[in-house]
């Protein structure tokens, strides 16, 4: 059985040499060798490693070394390739063209509830016309009773058919002779054995799953079968996506609660699921998705407000144990996400650690958090190109240090920008108003400034004994 160390060896082995290239002529050859009896071992052994016997079991907490095979993992360039599988195509018209966005399920029988049908639903009745036409849903059926496959089939296409036709919708199942060894796991957690053997499936359900998504479209979201979507999710994932151009991201978090809501670059589908398969019988799928993205090089934890998906089921596919986890960011009406355009922000306020001035500008559910500021301190948003702006909100403090808001201070939008000291800044401003207990809003600004705006400033009034918090920034375009 091909341990864990073993494999642990390779990779440093790996990483040597593909440092040792950079200072003398290493065959590459060489490199490939050893590389190819890795990739021959892992292969023969059907995914199934064996591991550590101490892997887990002398912590209370799920720890993969994350650090010990950042580099080596990002290096595998085989880890790119598809995992060889052969898939029954359950319900399907041939894909004509690559998408935006692939919404991925898997689903097996459940001892008591079925939600499928329902989150298939909730996915094309929250999405417009238009967004239609940028999504594909891929179902992988993977329950190994092929009675239960048949039934769920036979439903799907009674309620979906315009969708499969269409080439919306795709379901799939993968056979079981291509699953590795599921009984007999290691008991990492103490978990008993039918749950090692629960969560290790589904690790590789969702690895098969991945597998056969990687070229379907440009992203990938990661859902659960029992899930509702909020009203135009794809809109508000497409101009988050827009917000972070230019910023490297390897997950996107749209929900809060396990691996709902979880966001992929299509390209990285083939070395999540071989990572899913290597690891399956180790840990939950939420745990391992938050290794992959550490090794990744993402060590923050990148989720978005409001989240787009709500968990409903209240029977979990594990035994039919009650399951009421709800996501209290979930809002129905998501429409209403800003657009905040690309821009780059300063401030000469004193910064408070690492709370900087782009973290007021984010989705995400992080600000910025300054020292007591000054008369004529300022807070500047340059966007790379002139916007116009339809409506503007600026939020200071926070629910637990509600005495650190912007106490005076006024917004003003500028344009014609010039660049002074390597800083981009605008020459003329207009005064749109003042805050108002720590906050601004103005609607209608399109009908309100005449022209495009290449800036937008906070300004302090006044100077002010408590710290601020600069909580959100939100900006809508025309």
């Amino acid at each position: 059985m091909f341990k864990f160390h073993q494999m642990k060896y390779i990779f440093e082995t790996l990483d040597k040499m593909r440092c040792l290239r950079k200072r003398s002529t290493v065959s590459f050859l060489g490199v490939l060798v050893i590389f190819l009896l890795f990739m021959n071992l892992y292969i023969e052994d059907s995914y199934v490693l064996e591991g550590d016997k101490q892997f887990g079991r002398e912590t209370s907490t799920h720890q993969l070394n994350s650090e010990r095979y950042v580099h080596t993992f990002k290096d595998l360039s085989n880890f790119s390739g598809a995992i060889n599988v052969t898939y029954r195509y359950l319900a399907a018209t041939p894909l004509q063209r690559k998408r935006f966005l692939t919404i991925g399920l898997s689903s097996v029988k459940r001892k008591k509830g079925n939600y499928l049908l329902e989150t298939i639903r909730s996915i094309f009745e929250q999405s417009s016309y238009e967004e239609l036409k940028e999504i594909s849903v891929v179902v992988h059926l993977a329950e190994f009773n092929s009675s239960w496959r048949e039934v769920m089939v036979q439903d799907i296409t009674q309620k979906f058919a315009h969708h499969i036709i269409a080439g919306r919708l795709i379901v799939i199942h993968a056979p079981e002779e291509y699953y590795p060894i599921l009984d007999g796991l290691k008991r990492n957690y103490n978990d008993p054995e039918d749950r090692v053997r629960f969560r290790s499936k589904q690790n590789v359900d969702y690895a098969f799953l991945l597998n056969f998504c990687a070229n379907t479209s440009d992203y990938y979201v990661m859902l659960e079968d029992d899930v509702r979507c909020s009203k135009n999710f794809l809109t508000a994932i497409k101009k988050v996506i827009t917000s972070l151009e230019g910023t490297y991201w390897v997950t996107l978090e749209f929900s809060k609660l396990g691996y709902i809501g979880k966001l992929y670059h299509s390209h990285d589908l083939p070395r999540l699921a071989h990572f899913l398969l290597m690891f399956y019988q180790e840990m939950p799928c939420d745990w391992l998705l938050t290794h992959f993205r550490d090794l990744l090089a993402q060590k923050n934890v990148i989720r978005f407000k409001p989240s787009l998906f709500q968990h409903m089921g209240y029977y979990s596919s594990y035994k039919g144990a009650e399951n009421k986890l709800k996501d209290d960011d979930f809002e129905e009406e998501s429409f209403d996400i800003p657009d905040n355009p690309p821009a780059s922000l300063y401030t000469n306020m004193n910064v408070f650690e690492s709370y900087e001035a782009s973290k007021a500008y984010s989705s995400v559910d992080e600000y910025f958090w300054g020292k007591p500021p000054s008369t004529g301190d300022i807070f500047v948003i340059v966007f790379e190109n002139p916007i116009v702006i339809k409506k503007i909100k600026v939020t200071t403090g926070t629910e637990d240090r509600q005495n650190d808001i912007l106490h005076h201070g006024a917004l003003d939008v500028g344009e014609n920008v010039v660049r002074f000291k390597r800083i981009r800044q605008c020459v003329t401003y207009v005064r749109l108003g003042e805050f108002k207990n720590g906050n601004f809003e103005m609607s209608d600004m399109n009908q309100k400034i005449p022209f495009d705006i290449h800036c937008v400033r906070i300004y302090v009034t006044k100077t002010q004994k408590e710290w601020l918090i600069i909580r959100s920034i939100s900006i809508w375009t025309s």
